[in-house]
C-alpha cells in the first residue's frame, strides 16, 4: 500500500486499537447485558439472549434498545462504559506507528465520544486524533448503515479515495469500500479462509502492519 496518497486514517476504536483479548469488550458487553436485564427486569441469561438477538437485528443494542424499549441513549452509554481499562496494556509499537501516520486520524465508533476519549487516553493516544465521529455524531445509527459514512467523509471534507479504513468487524467495511476507501480488517479470530472482496487488508497484527507499510 503506497502510504502517500492517504490523507486520511479513519480507525474503529474497540477491539481495533486494543486487542479483543484484553478483556475490555468483554466487561462492555456484560454491562450491556446488565443494563438490560435492570430495564426489562429479567434473568442474566435471559438478557444476554436478549442483548444478542438486538446487536444483530439493528448493529448495536443500544439502537435496538432505543427502538423497542424506548430507553435514553446517554444513561445506556454511561452506563455500559463505565468499565476498568487498567487490564488494557499499552501498546508502544503501535503508539510509535500511529505517530508516524501522514495525514489526518479519525476515530469513528459506534461507542460514545466520553468512551472513545477515555480509552484515548489511557493508550496515550489522545494528541493523535484530530476528530472522534461518535454514535451521538451519527445520529444513533451505526455501522454498517452507509448514511453516517457519507456524514463523516462531507462533514470532514474527505476524499473517500485518498482514505482508510480499520476495523475489526468486517462488515463494517463494505460500506467504506462501496465509498471508495482503502479496507484494513483486523482479524484476529476468524477460522474462514475466505477474505471478503471488499477487504483490501486482511491482517492480524495492526503494529506490524503499519511499520511494514511505513517502511516500505
Amino acid at each position: 500500500m503506497n502510504i502517500t496518497r492517504i490523507k486520511n486514517w479513519i480507525f474503529d476504536l474497540d477491539n481495533t486499537l486494543y486487542s479483543a483479548r484484553d478483556g475490555v469488550f468483554g466487561q462492555i458487553k456484560a454491562r450491556m447485558a446488565l443494563f438490560v436485564a435492570n430495564h426489562l427486569d429479567l434473568h442474566l441469561d435471559d438478557a444476554r439472549r436478549v442483548q444478542t438477538n438486538l446487536f444483530h437485528r439493528y448493529g448495536t443494542t443500544l439502537r435496538g434498545m432505543m427502538v423497542e424499549h424506548q430507553i435514553d441513549p446517554v444513561t445506556f452509554m454511561k452506563f455500559v462504559h463505565d468499565v476498568d481499562l487498567s487490564a488494557m496494556p499499552i501498546n508502544p509499537n503501535l503508539v510509535t506507528a500511529i505517530k508516524a501516520l501522514p495525514g489526518q486520524k479519525i476515530i469513528y465508533t459506534n461507542a460514545s465520544r466520553f468512551h472513545a476519549e477515555r480509552v484515548l487516553r489511557h493508550l496515550t493516544l489522545a494528541d493523535e486524533f484530530g476528530h472522534i465521529f461518535d454514535i451521538m455524531a451519527a445520529d444513533f445509527v451505526p455501522k454498517p448503515n452507509p448514511a453516517p459514512y457519507q456524514q463523516l467523509l462531507t462533514q470532514q471534507t474527505i476524499d473517500p479515495h485518498s482514505a482508510v479504513m480499520v476495523e475489526d468487524m468486517v462488515e463494517n467495511l463494505h460500506p467504506a469500500k462501496q465509498c471508495g476507501m482503502t479496507t484494513i480488517w483486523i482479524d484476529e479470530e476468524s477460522s474462514s479462509d475466505t477474505t471478503p472482496d471488499f477487504v483490501d487488508h486482511r491482517i492480524n497484527n495492526l503494529s506490524d502492519f503499519l511499520h511494514r507499510i511505513l517502511a516500505a
